[in-house]
């Protein structure tokens, strides 16, 4: 039973409702605030994740051809404009809340919390991690931090947020399903330098939520399809 997946799924489905509801009823100093706090947690959380990195190599390489790749085929152009058609028949149903207008600042804010809620390190290993032991407290804990995070973006994105529980809960099942057959292939290397691939993309992804530098993060998630393949290429043909 995927209970981590299904509850990080409706935590960003909850969260996103309520704060769209919300929306301007909440002060503007708390709306201005806490996105702050949500990049720092998870730049925090980024550099959790890199500490365990084991061949350091092999992940910044991972991470060249990866953004390399996402560059040549603009998945984050794909995004964007998948946002953009899901965008106006939400804002038909329901009108839009909030005071972010622009739609360059639309975009950056929406593919920020996107990464961060369907392709974090986090999310995807504590998916694997489910799916092959049953522990779901690592997807539990990142229940809290995507409840909070799509509640008060929803209040400046609109009922758009919660549309993506969807890609969020396809993704995340896949993974909990293909567990058995993924992990028994991998060795602890792999898993590290993956993990540390994935902590720097979240790291990326809290400079872009706080506003500091809006990393192309999105072009960036090739790297962790590739990342375990280069690692064990360079344990076995370098080190």
């Amino acid at each position: 039973m995927p209970i981590g997946v299904i509850v990080n799924a409706l935590s960003v489905f909850i969260g996103g409702l309520i704060g769209a509801f919300l929306g301007d009823k909440i002060p503007e100093r708390v709306r201005k605030a806490l996105p702050l706090t949500f990049g720092v947690a998870s730049m925090a959380m980024g550099i959790s994740l890199i500490m365990k990195m084991d061949t350091m190599p092999a992940v910044i390489l991972s991470l060249i051809l990866g953004s390399a790749i996402g560059e040549l085929i603009k998945l984050e152009k794909g995004i964007e404009w998948c946002a953009g058609r899901i965008r106006k028949p939400i804002e038909r149903i329901f009108p839009s809340k909030g005071d972010t207008d622009n739609q360059k600042d639309f975009m950056e804010k929406f593919v920020g919390i996107v990464v961060l809620f369907c392709a974090s390190g986090t999310g995807i290993f504590g998916a694997l991690n489910e799916g092959m032991t049953g522990d779901h407290s690592v997807l539990l804990a990142k229940s809290f931090l995507d409840f909070f995070t799509a509640g008060i973006f929803a209040t400046a994105l609109g009922y758009i947020v919660l549309t993506i529980c969807i890609p969020q809960f396809i993704i995340l099942i896949c993974l909990f399903l293909s567990a058995s057959l993924i992990l028994p292939m991998t060795t602890p290397t792999m898993v590290a330098d993956f993990t540390a691939c994935g902590g720097i993309i979240m790291l990326a992804t809290g400079f872009r939520i706080s506003g500091i530098k809006a990393f192309p993060i999105a072009n960036m998630l090739p790297a962790l399809v590739i990342v375990m393949p280069i690692s064990h290429l360079w344990v076995s043909l370098v080190k």
